[in-house]
């Protein structure tokens, strides 16, 4: 599989994200930008140069990267600069619970209330991610990952859940994204992706959570290895 580096394409332009304002799309195109590790760990970040690159003043860069800092994605340090937050390993730690507790308490819920068209659109996202996969695009995969996980929340009659999770896993989705270009990784993910939505549709809540839970586990039991391999990446806390 030749793989499309993550955020390779630098090009992107406000205007891309409809229905938002500049201010809300330059935010959420840089959020991304170091969500995808586009802007890595401790990189540092030039206002100039990021609204030449959006084709926007400073002012709306200025504001997205105040919030940035709030949510501790970017971190200013005086009389040196404004840089990208390293990931935080405690942040990884706790998200990852969060996120574990409320998908395993929804998931009884997704196979008591799951039909046809909850299979449809189940069955259409893992196509998607075959797809994605096949032509190397881990974007494209990372965001058929949200798709199925958010699907599976409104299934269970939970659409509320995932929005609150996914403000807080910026951390925890650096993570993810790390080993995403190494061989068989993403085969293993959607072979777990598949298998839970088999059980699902069997209505085979044990089976369901068993491979869930170990799903969910997967980056916790990778976080000791990703900071050996990438220790400029991570903080020291």
């Amino acid at each position: 599989m030749a793989v499309r580096a993550l955020g390779a394409s630098r090009r992107a332009q406000v205007g891309a994200l409809r229905g938002a304002s500049t201010r809300a799309q330059v935010y959420q195109l840089i959020r991304r930008a170091i969500v995808s590790l586009e802007l890595l760990p401790g990189q540092a970040l030039s206002e100039n140069e990021l609204a030449a690159q959006y084709a926007v003043s400073r002012t709306p860069v200025r504001e997205a990267l105040i919030r940035l800092a709030d949510e501790g994605l970017v971190e200013v340090v005086p009389q040196f600069g404004t840089f990208v937050s390293r990931i935080s390993v405690q942040d990884v730690i706790e998200v990852r619970f969060i996120r574990e507790t409320l998908e395993l308490a929804s998931l009884p819920h997704a196979v008591e209330r799951i039909g046809p068209e909850g299979e449809r659109k189940l069955r259409r996202i893992l196509a998607e991610q075959e797809d994605a996969e096949q032509q190397g695009d881990l974007q494209q995969w990372f965001t058929t990952d949200e798709d199925l996980h958010r699907t599976l929340l409104e299934i269970g009659g939970h659409p509320k859940i995932w929005p609150i999770v996914s403000s807080a896993k910026a951390h925890l989705d650096r993570v993810r994204m790390l080993p995403m270009p190494d061989p068989g990784h993403l085969q293993e993910l959607r072979a777990q992706h598949s298998a839970i939505v088999d059980h699902v549709v069997a209505k085979d809540l044990p089976a369901a959570e068993q491979v869930l839970r170990h799903h969910l586990q997967l980056a916790l039991d990778a976080l000791k290895p990703l900071e050996e391999r990438f220790p400029d990446y991570f903080s020291e806390e």
